[in-house]
């Protein structure tokens, strides 16, 4: 009898991906919070002001998991090589890669305006020392209440020509469609901010910028949360979550990195 003919065995196996689907979500939230905090701090100034305990605990997990997972990775057969995305794209690819992200952005947002309202006076008022008045005068939001955004219909296509860590968008807070913000999740100050970040990138870059940006700079990295426009909003979302947070123009942040060529 073979293992998939057995339906106690079966309902096992099933259980064992959901749970390494949930660890990879995890380690991958993970590795957000080490690349922001390597955005914010050096090693040097870490290992002379971190709290010592919190540093080796740190430490010590971080050499468990990558221990584990090496002897994991020992007893997998490996079979053909993944592809190497870069190498395997042509720049004509590319730019057909920038064009399908742009024309999906274009259609969410199209599809979700006429549902979307304005931002609530109560979250002008919160957002207003970090945005431009007009901008929060703009923007549209949506929360899908349970609903979810599905993944883009090109993913098959990105995946064969080898991008295996797209990000699952149904498992993410938010999609910022240019100016229509839309929550998978209830709608928090926190995310609100991280979606009204991405507003602003918009439209300071524009929306054909915006996606070259983030669909080379995703070649590169292999995770979205590693794209600089993200990792950027991200650091500027920790700011705005700080206990005593100071105001500060987001505008003048992106434009910043825009000029400084960090995106």
């Amino acid at each position: 009898m073979s293992v998939t003919d057995n339906s106690e065995e079966r309902f096992s196996i099933v259980q064992l991906n959901a749970e390494l689907k949930n660890t990879e979500l995890e380690l991958m939230s993970a590795h957000c919070a080490v690349y922001k905090l390597r955005l914010r701090f050096s090693t040097g100034e870490l290992a002379r002001h971190g709290h010592r305990d919190v540093l080796r605990k740190s430490i010590e997990t971080a050499n468990s998991i990558n221990a584990y997972f090496s002897s994991l990775e020992k007893e997998i057969h490996m079979g053909e090589p993944a592809p190497a995305v870069r190498g395997g794209l042509t720049e004509a690819k590319i730019l057909q890669g920038v064009e399908c992200v742009a024309r999906y952005l274009d259609d969410q947002r199209n599809h979700y305006l006429p549902l979307a309202t304005p931002l609530s006076k109560a979250h002008k008022d919160i957002m207003r020392p970090y945005f431009p008045a007009d901008l929060l005068e703009d923007v549209r939001m949506l929360d899908l209440r349970g609903a979810r955004l599905s993944n883009p219909p090109f993913y098959p296509q990105a995946r064969e020509l080898g991008f295996m860590n797209l990000p699952d968008i149904a498992h993410m807070n938010s999609m910022t469609f240019r100016d229509v913000l839309v929550f998978n999740e209830q709608v928090t100050e926190r995310f609100l901010f991280h979606a009204l970040v991405h507003a602003v990138q918009f439209q300071v870059l524009g929306i054909e910028r915006y996606t070259e940006l983030f669909v080379r700079s995703f070649i590169n990295a292999r995770f979205h949360f590693l794209v600089p426009l993200e990792a950027h909003a991200f650091l500027l979302e920790s700011k705005f979550a700080r206990p005593t947070p100071e105001s500060f123009s987001v505008e003048e942040q992106v434009r910043l990195w825009a000029k400084q060529n960090r995106y």
